[in-house]
């Protein structure tokens, strides 16, 4: 089993940032890769990032990143949309299980 736990969102004006982190804990040795989706209202969960894959609305404004001592992955997200609005969720693989957090909502005002 692992546990995801996801902290960061928040509420930022558009062109701003915010770093999301996605603390895991349990069989993490078992942790093929770790990444974030995110879910808009109304739409289909989508990839963000992964360790190999952006999303292409994502390339060059968003970072993920894995600190292997802490557990944690981030996301840094920079120049900020509207359109980036949504609920983040951190996602790992573990054999041919995949698991997810809880979510963090990100708001992104215009």
């Amino acid at each position: 089993q692992v546990q995801l736990v996801e902290s960061g969102g928040g509420l930022v004006q558009a062109g701003g940032s915010l770093r999301l982190s996605c603390a895991a804990s349990g069989s993490i040795l078992s942790i093929n890769d770790m990444g974030w989706y995110r879910q808009a209202p109304g739409k289909q969960r989508e990839l963000v990032a992964t360790s190999t894959n952006y999303a292409a609305s994502v390339k060059g404004r968003f970072t993920i990143s894995r600190d292997n001592l802490k557990n944690t992955v981030y996301l840094q997200m920079n120049s900020l949309k509207p359109e980036d609005t949504a609920v983040y969720y951190c996602s790992a693989i573990s054999g041919y299980r995949r698991y997810w957090g809880q979510g963090t909502q990100v708001t992104v005002s215009s």
